[in-house]
């Protein structure tokens, strides 16, 4: 199989390169980046032979992108803009990365011959309030509904939505890790905040298995657990100072299945698909066993929080 990720070089991306460059059924591993020191800082991580090419290219250019995707077999679409307080004044640049980014990849997709394109969402897209999260969940529409064009010349769309993966570039982890270096309190946006866990390892079995399986038209989510903000600070034994809501449209709870979507949600083996409101493109029914309840899919539901020995846990395992 040949796979393209774009974004390659972010925390995902080379997550996905390090499991997918020992895949020996991985005949060619393309990354494509806009950095090119990232992409030589990656490059010089493996020896060769090896299956990885490298592409120095921005998803906002269809025409680099036909290039890129010359011979792909599937492509996980990673690259984003996501830092909800650095673009909160640059909405129009998000939308030129999250947005027509992702139309760009689809139709060159397309255009190349790819078979698949996995896009990989947030659960910001899920009632989003700020831009970012507004983003991602038009993204989420456009990869869905371009079934309808791509399911004739053989190409589907799927994505995957979760949450904030544990200990990734920009995470509280990192920053938080660094305040107890120097002697600084926790900085804490609000103690009343909670996210989802998600460690890099399951996320990137989450998506190479969501890749595997997606048939075309489905949103893959995991079915995770939560902690509090207060709670890691006190499994990391250090004081907090509050902070305020970053700016952009922060969220104290993230959500992962909005009101409506229970009613077209499947559980399939140990994730949930979401299924499309319309699915023009085919008959096919989607696998999986309807969801009679809503699975309550926050993090705010206190079911779904870990302890703080837990948190512990999780740090001692936590480079």
């Amino acid at each position: 199989m040949r796979i393209l990720i774009t974004g390659g070089t972010g925390a995902l991306g080379k997550a996905l390169v390090e499991r997918l460059v020992q895949d020996q059924m991985v005949e060619r591993l393309c990354v494509l980046s806009r950095d090119e020191h990232k992409i030589r800082a990656l490059a010089d991580r493996y020896p060769e032979p090896n299956p990885l090419r490298w592409f120095v290219g921005d998803v906002r250019d269809q025409a680099r992108l036909r290039v890129a995707f010359q011979g792909v077999d599937a492509v996980i679409h990673a690259a984003a803009l996501k830092r909800i307080d650095a673009v909160v004044n640059n909405s129009i640049e998000v939308d030129k990365t999250n947005v027509q980014g992702t139309i760009n990849v689809l139709q060159a997709a397309m255009e190349s011959g790819v078979r698949k394109v996995l896009f990989i969402s947030s659960d910001k897209a899920c009632q989003p309030t700020n831009a970012y999260g507004a983003s991602k969940m038009l993204a989420e529409c456009h990869t869905i509904g371009f079934n309808n064009f791509s399911m004739p010349k053989h190409m589907a769309c799927a994505a995957v939505r979760y949450g904030n993966v544990f200990a990734s570039t920009g995470s509280i982890l990192g920053i938080w890790r660094q305040a107890r270096q120097e002697g600084r309190p926790l900085p804490l946006t609000d103690p009343r905040m909670t996210r989802f866990h998600l460690t890099l390892p399951q996320a990137v079995d989450f998506c190479l298995s969501s890749l595997m399986r997606m048939t075309g038209g489905e949103i893959f989510v995991p079915d995770l657990p939560a902690f509090r903000l207060i709670d890691l600070a006190e499994a990391m034994g250090g004081e907090t100072v509050p902070m305020g809501l970053r700016p952009g449209g922060e969220k104290l709870a993230e959500i992962m299945l909005s009101e409506e979507e229970p009613t077209r949600t499947l559980w399939q083996d140990d994730r949930y698909l979401i299924m499309p409101t319309h699915q023009s493109w085919s008959s096919s029914r989607f696998r999986g066993e309807c969801v009679k309840h809503d699975p309550h899919l926050t993090s705010s539901n206190p079911g779904r929080w870990m302890t703080v020995p837990d948190l512990q846990q999780v740090l001692k395992e936590t480079p």
